[in-house]
């Protein structure tokens, strides 16, 4: 059954209208609203996932067959090309995948779009298409428990992502991730007054 996703990506109309399509459809599992939001900002042109969330479409797919069951997008991926920072990705997923709850399948998935989230230029939750940090702090507690439980000074989530990586490797002096294009970067950097 096709819903009547296509007439509102036609219309251009607000990922608010997306994001209520997607919930009336949502099966009631975990990351149902997580990714409804995702969905719904990144097809109305907000935050930096690509489309089908960075996921191959097999996956994406899958996800909307399991969270969103009548829903149907045609979303166009981008061809695979060399990835400068193939590495990085890597460490970044293996980080996640290892402390990843084992309660839904769906932390894979969540995995891999927040690894693809990381290589972007704002904070995590914006650049994954939450509606705010708290949705962020929430996905991370519900699909890596472990590490969430971790971030005992509330630190930035992208932030406090690398940091792991960098205290993995044994390295103390860790640069925070593209900081010098970040919109708040006068914030972190900016003279204090």
């Amino acid at each position: 059954m096709l819903s009547n996703i296509d007439s509102l990506l036609a219309s251009h109309a607000p990922s608010n209208s997306l994001y209520a399509e997607l919930m009336a459809h949502a099966t009631g599992l975990p990351n149902d609203e997580l990714f409804a939001q995702m969905i719904a900002n990144q097809i109305g042109g907000t935050g930096a996932l690509p489309p089908g969330l960075g996921l191959h479409e097999k996956d994406f797919s899958a996800l909307l067959a399991r969270h969103f069951p009548g829903i149907e997008l045609a979303i166009r991926h981008a061809k695979n090309t060399a990835d400068p920072r193939a590495l990085e990705r890597d460490d970044v997923l293996g980080l996640l995948l290892e402390h990843r709850a084992f309660s839904d399948g769906s932390e894979e998935w969540m995995a891999e779009i927040v690894t693809v989230a990381c290589m972007a230029n704002d904070h995590l939750w914006q650049d994954l298409g939450l509606r705010s940090r708290d949705f962020l702090s929430r996905l991370m507690k519900q699909n890596f428990p472990a590490l969430a439980a971790k971030n005992v000074h509330d630190m930035k989530w992208k932030k406090f992502l690398y940091k792991q990586l960098c205290e993995k490797e044994g390295i103390n002096a860790c640069r925070a991730p593209t900081c010098e294009y970040c919109v708040d970067y006068l914030k972190c950097f900016g003279p204090e007054d």
